[in-house]
């Protein structure tokens, strides 16, 4: 018996009677509700784990309906289980449902809380669809619904005009990256016949490179159509600024979940990649100057949540590399290695963030290692993890992997930048740590104690630990494999990132707490030192680049537009109702004397209109 569609059915059915009873609720039994429906989710995922154990290979397809079928077009509600598909699922029910849990600490004495799991309910049932469909059109039904929900969540305080821009501007993002994955959907039916994912796979097998002149089209429509997505160059500026959410989103949305989905499309369509190398060298070459562009940012940022941003941005430009360079398996695991470390480096600045009464800059914190000390072991495993601190830490194998797969591909420029920005990434995350934690004490922080805020955190610290690298994905029969060449020499490159890691958080150290001079307030009061550092922590000025070129330019063209000749006639009938709505409210003044003199002047002007004509 198929029961896939209730991974998606709960959830739904939790959106709906939130978004029902918003007023009618308590905050206790929203949350329990939110947390409910995603729980099943989770235990028929953990049902179809198991299953998956003792026969690796299988493929479960279940059709709900035909949707729609106008000639030859067919288009079904049907959902695809494959390995690939589970272990995306494994992440957005699993560690979705932990982040769930947490906010409802985290939410508990805001309001809307039975808003904020309507959203989140909506979201992981949008992003089951994403990944179970298995044609393009019922797959893009659920990106569209990701991108709703996380409009919905970055500007879910939105009495605040800045959150609502910050909304619209990730909306907007991408919007853009969407045309071009439904450009992508048409150019694909025009060369297939079908949007049916292992139609198109099986297809593609006999086909003509040579004679197929939309094939180089198609792959690059489908990149720049997850670009926006993925927060990568140049459609990245938006998620740095999709911090002012509450942080549960941050870590459900801007972390493990949507931001992959990118990743995930083109694992989904690895098969149209493989006969376009040049895009696939583009997907490499995008993804590693996004980890450029991020990794230096990220070392000048203040606001904490905005430094996990952007070392999201380039976790994700690392899968990208790994894409790049068709180590698959190795995008996939470190998909899901770097969706349970950020969501507890997350979920942990929530906490630090509440417990010092809402503060970001981590300049304005110090000392808390005494006051926090669980939030600061959380931190510790969690930077670990990230900056692959060698061998205790599930990062250091997954991301290991991924580097070592592009040294073996040949592409030695691409390693030695991702190579010095993993030395960054040791910088500007224990710069965070230790500029946050030791040092004297800025602030009095209150702990938190309670079972919902400790126990997924606690879930997150076991695996992002080496234990997390037990987690064994079978996608060797999603994904062809590749070929092993320099198995030897992986010791020795497994010792220069570990110097290069440990190297990194020794610098940090030495900085920002041996040595306070080296960044002392005096250097900041050069010119040349304060625009370089707001030229950089303004992520190198595109947004300012955007709204010169784009923006300004919109803007103005509405201005000329809106002088349109067709508008002035309308203005025209417009200001002639309101002169007589005017005269017409002076007539109703209250006065009697008023009322009988306009009686006696119109019964006298119907006697003369009556005598005349």
């Amino acid at each position: 018996m198929n029961i896939i569609f209730f991974i998606v059915l709960f959830p739904l059915i939790g959106f709906l009677f939130l978004s029902c009873n918003q007023s009618v609720i308590s905050r206790t039994k929203s949350s329990n509700i939110g947390i409910s429906s995603i729980f099943i989710s989770f235990l028929i995922t953990c049902f179809y784990i198991y299953s998956f154990i003792k026969n690796t290979d299988q493929v479960v397809v279940q059709k709900l309906w035909q949707w729609i079928s106008i000639y030859n077009f067919n288009i079904d509600f049907s959902m695809c289980l494959d390995s690939l598909s589970l272990s995306m699922l494994s992440v957005i029910t699993g560690v979705g449902l932990l982040i769930h849990i947490f906010a409802s600490w985290y939410m508990k004495n805001k309001k809307d809380c039975s808003r904020f799991f309507a959203y989140t309910n909506l979201f992981i049932a949008s992003m089951s669809v994403l990944v179970l469909a298995d044609n393009f059109l019922f797959m893009y039904l659920g990106w569209e619904g990701v991108s709703v929900c996380s409009y919905l969540l970055i500007g879910f305080y939105y009495t605040k005009f800045h959150n609502n821009y910050c909304a619209l501007k990730a909306f907007i993002l991408t919007r853009i990256s969407d045309i071009f994955l439904m450009v992508a959907m048409f150019l694909i039916y025009q060369e297939y016949g079908t949007l049916n994912f292992q139609e198109i796979k099986f297809l593609s097998t006999f086909l003509n490179i040579d004679s197929c002149y939309n094939l180089n089209w198609i792959t690059i429509c489908l990149l720049i159509g997850v670009l926006g997505k993925s927060a990568q160059l140049p459609l990245h500026t938006w998620l740095s600024d999709a911090m002012v959410g509450p942080t549960p989103v941050s870590a459900l949305i801007h972390a493990a979940t949507m931001v992959t989905a990118g990743v995930y499309l083109i694992a989904r369509t690895y098969f149209l990649f493989l006969l376009t190398p040049d895009i696939l060298y583009l997907v490499s070459l995008i993804g590693t100057i996004t980890i450029l562009l991020s990794s230096i940012s990220a070392v000048f940022q203040t606001d904490i949540k905005r430094i996990l941003a952007y070392s999201t941005m380039s976790q994700i430009g690392y899968m990208f590399l790994a894409l790049g360079v068709q180590a698959w398996s190795a995008a996939i695991t470190h998909l899901i290695i770097h969706a349970i470390f950020k969501a507890l480096l997350f979920l942990s600045a929530g906490s630090l963030i509440l417990s010092c009464n809402n503060e970001k800059n981590i300049f304005k914190l110090g000392g808390l290692r005494k006051q926090l000390p669980f939030l600061y072991m959380n931190f510790i495993v969690g930077g670990a993890a990230l900056v692959s601190f060698p061998l205790v830490t599930a990062g250091f194998y997954s991301k290991g992997n991924i580097l070592f797969s592009v040294l073996q591909s040949g592409y030695i420029n691409l390693f030695l930048i991702a190579l010095l920005c993993s030395f960054l990434t040791s910088i500007y995350t224990f710069r965070m740590i230790f500029v946050v934690f030791h040092g004297k004490s800025s602030c009095i922080a209150i702990p938190a104690t309670s079972l919902q805020h400790n126990v997924p955190l606690l879930i997150l610290l076991f695996f992002s630990t080496i234990l997390g690298s037990y987690i064994i994905l079978p996608l060797s029969y999603v994904f062809p494999i590749s070929n092993v060449l320099l198995t030897d020499n992986k010791f020795l490159f497994e010792t220069i990132c570990s110097i290069l890691s440990i190297s990194g958080i020794y610098l940090s150290y030495y900085i920002w707490v041996k040595n306070k001079y080296w960044v002392n307030d005096k250097y900041f009061k050069l010119n040349r030192i304060r625009y370089i550092f707001s030229f950089f922590s303004k992520g190198w000025g595109f947004d300012f680049f955007y709204n010169i070129s784009f923006v300004n330019f919109y803007l103005y063209i509405s201005q000329i537009f809106s002088l349109d000749p067709f508008n002035k006639i309308i203005y025209f009938f417009i200001k002639i109702i309101k002169i007589f709505n005017c005269y017409l409210l002076k007539i109703s003044n209250g006065y009697i004397r008023w009322y009988v003199t306009s009686m006696v002047l119109s019964v006298i002007l119907m006697f003369i209109l009556i005598l005349l004509y």
